[in-house]
């Protein structure tokens, strides 16, 4: 294939997975089905006849998209709303990732005869979740969670990557050296968490001194930086010999609390690379398959797929979560929405690699068991949150056309003031209301309008105020807002 031809290829692959993907909501399929079945039709055994065999080419770029899409969760995850869900979002990341592989691992032994190694090599590997796609499937039936168990789900499927491809190296070293202890391996998970939490801390604060203080003279370098950066965090703690994506995860997540210079345009930023990310990662891992030898795994995958769904999943959550107050319909959600996605099939590349036997095997049957995954959770989450009665109206951010980026020094924020049904500011000109002098008023959202406010402007119940204001005066403008019209007595 030239190179015009195959460029060619490559962009009407990426631009009809971008627009298929307005399909996906529609249906409620998530996107990592879509992409991945694009990649299949496009690969060796379907129409597009190209032939991919490169497992390590496979396993280099899912590492790196799977470094971006860490780091862009971790730059959006709201630290307040998930600070109150850290212990059990820590137990489900460790023990039950650990749980979920050993309960699975059984289970292959017992019910498909595998030797014992092998069974722990595909549990470890089908042991981490993936939340995405998840809140892609409930965005497009408009369907939210109640808290806490969204913020839960979204730190959970964040930080159970690192513990899952430990386990899978840590099961793969043992396959090579029987005679090795298993205790062994502790002291090599504890290095790698230390490590990557200490570095994926300290490369964030290294981050926004840099951004804050070196001033660059081309906008446009400042998201080169950023996606330099992430390498270096992931690549730094690799050969320190810690987790690379808990360690972007991580900065991500200190990076998302902080205020910083271009933030708002590097999340942006960010978000678009995690998509190209995904979909060049789905499309890759998708081409890699080759759907004939997925057929003879067929019935051993289905079976070891209900096994992680139906006992594996829901065993580990209940286990993880004895200690925490969740009732047994958010642990039954919390155990449903145990969605696998891309980690397992790129930790499927690994035994490959390590030149074991059966990996070809062990590649189609965890590629199988994501599809059924994909297929039974992923259309299904809807109907099981409103069955579990945990469902809750879906809240979407709202978008406006303004911006603000922080400037170094000055300690404002951009913020969103609702207008209670109810309260006295209702029907008050803006000026009649006392607002303090630097709190400004940029925008107001009325029925899905926006209206440029000025001082005679007459607020209505429902409207949304984009109000720019220090900290300490937005505590009083909420006061004002928030503050109840007095109820009249009947004939008074």
């Amino acid at each position: 294939m030239s190179g015009e031809l195959l460029l060619l290829t490559a962009a009407v692959i990426v631009v009809v997975s971008v627009l298929l993907s307005k399909v996906s909501e529609r249906f409620g399929v998530p996107t990592l089905l879509l992409f991945l079945g694009i990649g299949m039709v496009a690969g060796y055994d379907g129409p597009g006849g190209i032939y991919f065999d490169n497992a390590r080419m496979a396993q280099t770029l899912g590492t790196i998209a799977l470094a971006y899409i860490l780091f862009a969760g971790g730059l959006e995850t709201d630290v307040a709303a998930v600070r109150r869900v850290v212990r059990p979002a820590v137990a489900l990341a460790t023990f039950g990732v650990f749980s979920t592989a050993l309960i699975t691992g059984l289970g292959i032994h017992y019910l498909l005869g595998h030797n014992w190694m092998e069974s722990l090599l595909i549990g470890a590997i089908v042991s981490s979740t993936d939340a995405a796609a998840v809140f892609a499937v409930l965005r497009s039936k408009n369907v939210g969670l109640k808290e806490p168990l969204r913020p839960l789900l979204e730190l959970e499927s964040g930080s159970n990557d690192p513990m899952a491809v430990f386990l899978t190296i840590g099961m793969i070293a043992l396959i090579r050296e029987p005679a090795r202890p298993v205790l062994s391996l502790v002291p090599l998970f504890l290095q790698q968490l230390i490590i990557g939490l200490a570095l994926g801390y300290l490369m964030a604060r290294f981050f926004i001194r840099i951004i804050n203080r070196v001033k660059l003279d081309y906008e446009g370098l400042y998201p080169v930086l950023s996606l330099g950066w992430v390498l270096l965090t992931y690549a730094l703690t690799a050969w320190l010999k810690g987790s690379g994506f808990l360690a972007v995860y991580m900065t991500g997540l200190v990076l998302g609390k902080e205020s910083f210079s271009h933030k708002k345009s590097l999340i942006r930023f960010q978000d678009g690379i995690a998509w190209l990310m995904q979909i060049l990662m789905f499309l890759t891992l998708g081409l890699l398959v080759f759907p004939s030898q997925l057929i003879p795994v067929a019935g051993q995958g289905l079976l070891v797929a209900l096994l992680l769904i139906l006992v594996a999943r829901p065993a580990a959550v209940f286990i993880s979560l004895l200690p925490f107050r969740f009732s047994f319909r958010e642990k039954h959600l919390i155990s449903w929405v145990g969605l696998r996605g891309s980690v397992p099939i790129v930790l499927a590349t690994f035994p490959m690699l390590a030149g074991l036997d059966q990996t070809h095997f062990i590649f189609n049957l965890v590629f199988f068991i994501v599809i059924s995954s994909v297929l039974l959770q992923g259309t299904t989450i809807p109907l099981m949150a409103r069955l579990a009665r945990v469902d809750a109206p879906l809240v979407r951010q709202r978008r406006y056309p303004i911006d603000f980026d922080n400037p170094e020094g000055m300690d404002l924020q951009l913020v969103d003031l609702f207008v209670p049904y109810g309260s006295e500011a209702a029907g008050q000109q803006i000026l009649e209301l006392g607002f303090p002098r630097d709190c400004l008023i940029t925008l107001i959202s009325r029925n899905e309008k926006f209206i440029m406010p000025g001082g005679s402007t007459v607020l209505e119940e429902g409207d949304v105020l984009l109000m720019l204001s220090s900290p300490e005066n937005l505590a009083v403008a909420r006061e004002i807002l928030e503050k109840r019209r007095e109820e009249k007595p009947p004939g008074g």
